[in-house]
């Protein structure tokens, strides 16, 4: 007589575990499968970091990683003069991902991406929240990589990542350290640097028009990001989240080719292989706006040499004119208002006529460039701001020189 188990079998019935498939996981896509990486342990638990190496001589785009020119001008532009004797492996560069955009104690930064160099290589280190239990021992593997270092440089870091950050920090009675070390934003300088040329000064726009860079497919916008990593906690599902390690990566790699970039433009603008000509043109402003107005004329000159389009060697001859009034040069100022005025500068004609009237005391030559400003503001073709203003006050002025020049001045008519 068959046995139970013959008869159970002769149903189809497994008998026995032997030959039973694994259980399934209830997440069979954690994190740990898809991006490879390793949990590290700090004091205050686990978090969970993905590690990449770049060599010394890898380029990202046109240009490699490692800064190689003086941050002076950056430090200038900071107003923070440790970045004059920085090491560049002292900088570190860090990008967030976030869980929005609104900031505030809600918001949580579920990556931080941090580049650095250490001995020769690039090291991009990515610090990943599988949890959100897992934040302070992710802020506390934060400030244990960072503390070797002595600058921080993000991309729009000072208005968002930073004091993201440093909620984060608060939001665990912990005080970051990194609050004390130098910073450069990038963005700033960026916006300063090329927004004359480039409507977006985007990370993604510089990557493509200054770098000479480009995303493969595997990036995803930044405004998918954060759905992505809740859908990532509500379902177990990292596949998606591999996208996002690309972005936040590929953002680090970009900053640390920009300030590279940007650092190199600024030590030596006239020598360097400038992305496009006008940008000389920026650089010799931002001298100007930082107040070295000894290395902004010799490079709005250069800009006269060069072929740039017409607005912009007229934009550069009225500030270098500007730069030689306010030194009370107004012999090397005229001589560019002259040559503005040949392209129908209404600046310079008004400057012209103020030139000859008060410090020149020229009464006749200054009413002559008063009645060409006059016909200029009054021509079609001119656009002028606030017009009716403007003439009203040429209108002054002729009628005040036309009483000097009469005899009938007194003091009162100067203005």
């Amino acid at each position: 007589m068959p046995s139970l188990a013959d008869r159970l079998k002769s149903l189809g019935v497994q008998i026995g575990a032997q030959n039973l498939a694994p259980r399934q996981e209830q997440f069979p896509y954690p994190i740990e499968k898809v991006v490879g990486g390793e949990t590290l342990e700090t004091h205050y638990g686990l978090t969970y970091q993905v590690e990449e190496r770049y060599p010394a001589d890898h380029r990202h785009g046109n240009l490699g990683l490692l800064c190689t020119s003086p941050l002076d001008a950056l430090a200038a532009w900071t107003g923070d003069d440790r970045l004059r004797r920085l090491n560049p492996h002292a900088i570190a560069y860090i990008d967030t991902e976030t869980t929005g955009l609104s900031g505030g104690t809600g918001t949580y930064a579920f990556m931080i991406g941090i580049g650095r160099f250490i001995d020769e290589d690039f090291q991009m280190l990515q610090l990943f929240m599988r949890d959100p239990a897992e934040e302070p021992a992710q802020l506390a593997a934060l400030e244990q990589y960072l503390a070797p270092c002595e600058a921080l440089v993000t991309f729009n870091g000072k208005t968002f990542d930073l004091p993201l950050l440093r909620t984060r920090f608060t939001t665990h009675g912990l005080k970051p350290s990194f609050s004390d070390l130098a910073h450069i934003d990038l963005l700033h300088i960026s916006r300063r640097l090329w927004r004359d040329r480039l409507p977006s000064r985007t990370l993604g726009n510089l990557e493509h028009h200054i770098l000479g860079a480009q995303r493969t497919e595997e990036d995803v916008p930044g405004w998918m990001i954060p759905s992505l990593y809740f859908d990532y906690l509500r379902s177990g599902d990292a596949r998606p989240l591999r996208s996002v390690f690309y972005h936040n990566k590929i953002d680090v790699v970009s900053m640390a080719a920009l300030l590279n970039c940007v650092s190199g433009l600024l030590d030596d603008p006239s020598g360097a292989a400038l992305p496009d000509q006008s940008d000389l043109l920026s650089i010799a402003k931002f001298y100007e706006t930082v107040g070295d107005t000894a290395a902004a004329v010799p490079l709005y000159q250069e800009c006269l040499r060069r072929d740039l389009a017409e607005a912009q060697h007229l934009e550069a001859m009225l500030r270098m004119a500007q730069i030689y009034k306010r030194a009370g040069d107004d012999s090397s100022a005229i001589p560019l208002w002259k040559q503005a005025a040949f392209h129908w500068s209404l600046d310079a004609h008004i400057e012209l006529a103020k030139a000859y009237e008060h410090r020149l005391h020229d009464p006749a030559t200054a009413l002559e460039w008063t009645r060409a400003a006059i016909q200029l503001v009054t021509h079609p073709s001119t656009p002028v701001f606030n017009q009716s203003a403007l003439l009203a006050e040429l209108e002054h002025r002729r009628e005040r020189l036309e009483r000097k020049l009469a005899g009938g001045y007194t003091a009162v008519d100067e203005s």
